[in-house]
C-alpha cells in the first residue's frame, strides 16, 4: 500500500459519481428510471462536502452537451455519454452511447518496440517537440497492418540511432510495478505519421492512437505541442 499512499499525497485523486444503484437505506434503484436515480444521487451528494467526491455534470440541453463535447479530450474527460431518461440500469449491458471527440496530430516516430517474442515491429513510439526543441515521448500507435510489419521493420531498423527522444523518453518503470519491460529501439527523428487520438492527460496521449497515414511531406521540426494544446485544458470537474 506504500506506493498508493505516496501517490495519494503527490497526485490526489477524485471520485466522480454519475449514478446511484442502492439507496442509503439499502433499497435497490436498479429498476428505477435514470431521472429518479439522478435525483437520489444529487440528494446523497448534497450531504457530503469532501473534495475527493465530485458529482458528474448532467444536462438535458443538447446545446450544453455539444459545448461539453467541444471541450472533451482534456485531462478531465474524453467525451459525453447519452442515456435514456426513462431507462432502468441494465447490468452487464451497454444501454448508452458514448460520444468521443477525436482529433488528429502529426508526430515524429522517435522509436519503436518489437512485438512480444518476435522481431517484427509491434508499435511506433511518438514524439512532439517541446518549447526547448527537445523531442518528448507522448504516446504510441500499434495499428499497423500485419502485411506491412516485415517491410516496416526493415525500414525502421535502418534508422536505429540513439537517443531517439531528446526530451522525455519512454521506458520508465510502471508506477505500480517495476518489472514491466521498458525496452525500445531509438530512431533518427526523420519519420512523421498522422495519428488520431481521443484524450490527453499530462501532455501525453492517454490511450493508444490510430495510425492514419505517413507524412513524407511534413518536416519533423513541424511536429510540435501546439497541435494538442487545445486538448490540454482545465478539468471541468475540478
Amino acid at each position: 500500500m506504500e506506493p498508493c499512499r505516496k501517490l495519494s499525497a503527490s497526485t490526489p485523486a477524485k471520485l466522480v459519481l454519475f449514478d446511484l444503484l442502492l439507496s442509503p437505506d439499502g433499497s435497490s434503484y436498479l429498476r428505477k428510471p435514470l431521472t429518479d436515480r439522478r435525483a437520489a444521487l444529487e440528494t446523497v451528494m448534497g450531504r457530503y462536502l469532501e473534495d475527493a467526491l465530485v458529482l458528474s455534470p448532467f444536462t438535458r440541453d443538447v446545446k450544453q452537451a455539444r459545448r461539453w463535447l467541444s471541450e472533451a479530450g482534456n485531462g478531465g474527460f474524453d467525451g459525453v455519454v447519452c442515456k435514456h431518461l426513462d431507462g432502468a440500469y441494465e447490468v452487464g449491458s451497454r444501454a448508452m452511447i458514448k460520444v468521443k471527440r477525436l482529433r488528429m496530430a502529426d508526430c515524429v516516430v522517435g522509436g519503436f518496440r518489437y512485438e512480444v517474442n518476435s522481431r517484427k515491429v509491434g508499435s511506433l513510439l511518438l514524439g512532439l517537440h517541446n518549447d526547448n526543441g527537445g523531442l518528448d515521448h507522448v504516446g504510441f500507435t500499434s495499428t499497423i497492418a500485419d502485411a506491412q510489419r516485415e517491410r516496416l521493420t526493415a525500414r525502421l531498423e535502418a534508422l536505429r540511432q540513439a537517443p531517439g527522444f531528446t526530451g522525455k523518453a519512454p521506458g520508465g518503470p510502471s508506477r505500480w510495478s517495476g518489472e514491466r519491460s521498458g525496452e525500445w529501439e531509438p530512431l533518427r527523428p526523420e519519420l512523421v505519421v498522422e495519428v488520431r487520438f481521443d484524450h490527453v492527460t499530462g501532455h501525453r496521449f492517454r490511450h493508444g492512437t490510430k495510425l492514419k497515414r505517413w507524412r513524407s511531406d511534413k518536416k519533423p521540426s513541424q511536429c510540435r505541442f501546439d497541435q494538442i494544446e487545445e486538448a490540454v485544458a482545465k478539468d471541468p470537474t475540478a
